[in-house]
């Protein structure tokens, strides 16, 4: 039998590689698991109810693009968030979760040349993995730009040689930054947009994390091109329930961008998309709807922001992260942090590694260990303070 090639060189994913790393070695003490960034705050206790009085629902086929309630509320969070208008109709559509889009756009949009050339996905690196296999699913070449401490941890496209960014299709941009809570500025995204007018590319800007902040919210990406009267096609923005409202079971998320763009997006999606349940619609459009959970929410993370400041704010290189739940530490070498952690402590952390790239025989996650703050608050002080203990004292 004959197998296709095109994923047969695709690196490990992290969790088999933590698993390989770690699981092979007893644990050194109570398992308190820092790794995946699930969420385990409550969500709001209403969300069961409403799915109950929709369960008829689950007897009918959900609509592609989503349900009418469901972009309506989208669009209507949108407008008090960003103070943007967006057509619920026709510049919005419904995803299972923001992964899905974030590939799915890559593959309905992604053009199969530019100039005449192979083209160019961009992503930052480290990166969430699935900009890399949208990259090479639409056989464009990935190009990996870092986002380390020298660029505030978030990507320096501007830097790129103009042959690269002529060739460029899609930029994949995070913000706030999975792992390091980077957040781009206003400033930021109007150059970045620019720089995408001026060499006709889109911006796919993943803002999953952007309701977990400290103290300012996150400007957004739509807000942006907005008020600079950009192309509506030149930015698509990703947002999830995921951690917004402790609901990555729900599975819930949207797109939203120009009119053609989301056309095409769920032309694919006739084809090789599975719509969420209704009944889940429903729950997901009253979730959009309350902002009361979301408060609370932000309020038990900055508690956990502070523990983290006061227990290891005195580490070499230590920085506080702008917004998310992740922190981004530093260390001589991820891997061997990882692995004596487990085997000292029983904390399980990810190795910074897993989450970037070689690029010229370099990784710039390989320093770095990421921690998810996503415990309840005990377990959590718990886990920072065996990281200091083990690995700072």
């Amino acid at each position: 039998m004959k197998f296709p090639e095109r994923f047969s060189n695709l690196p490990a994913h992290a969790w088999p590689r933590l698993r390989a790393l770690l699981d092979v070695h007893t644990p050194g003490g109570d398992v308190i698991n820092m790794t995946i960034g699930e969420p385990k705050h409550s969500f709001p206790a209403w969300v069961t109810q409403v799915i109950s009085d929709n369960a008829a629902g689950f007897n009918s086929y959900p609509p592609n693009e989503g349900s009418d309630a469901l972009r309506g509320a989208i669009a209507g969070w949108i407008k008090r968030r960003y103070g943007v208008d967006v057509d619920a109709a026709s510049q919005i559509m419904a995803l299972n979760g923001t992964r899905e889009g974030l590939y799915n756009a890559a593959m309905a949009l992604c053009p199969e040349t530019k100039n005449g050339q192979q083209p160019v996905v961009l992503t930052p690196n480290p990166f969430y993995q699935v900009y890399m296999v949208a990259a090479i699913s639409v056989q464009a070449e990935p190009v990996y730009v870092p986002a380390t401490r020298e660029t505030g941890h978030l990507p320096d496209f501007a830097a790129l040689p103009a042959e690269i960014l002529d060739r460029t299709t899609i930029a994949y941009v995070c913000s706030p930054a999975n792992p390091q809570g980077a957040v781009a500025d206003e400033t930021y995204w109007r150059r970045l947009i620019e720089l995408a007018e001026k060499h006709d590319f889109q911006i796919f800007a993943d803002e999953c994390y952007s309701e977990i902040y400290r103290d300012t919210a996150p400007t957004g990406a739509i807000e942006v091109a907005s008020a600079m009267g950009a192309d509506p096609e030149r930015v698509l923005i990703f947002h999830s329930l995921s951690k917004r409202s402790n609901l990555p079971g729900l599975r819930s998320g949207f797109v939203a961008g120009g009119p053609e763009s989301i056309r095409r997006i769920q032309q694919l999606r006739n084809y090789a998309g599975a719509p969420l349940p209704l009944p889940l619609q429903a729950a997901a459009a009253a979730v959009w709807a309350d902002e009361d959970h979301v408060i609370e929410n932000r309020r038990l993370y900055a508690e956990k922001f502070d523990l983290a400041d006061r227990i290891l704010g005195n580490v070499a290189g230590y920085r506080s992260p702008e917004a998310g739940f992740f922190l981004w530490l530093p260390v001589p070498d991820g891997e061997a942090a990882a692995l004596k952690l487990w085997q000292d402590t029983g904390v399980r952390v990810l190795p910074g590694s897993y989450l970037s790239q070689d690029v010229h025989g370099e990784n710039p996650g390989a320093g770095y260990i990421r921690v998810a703050l996503v415990a309840p608050k005990e377990d959590t002080q718990r886990g920072l303070e065996t990281i200091r203990d083990c690995l700072f004292q």
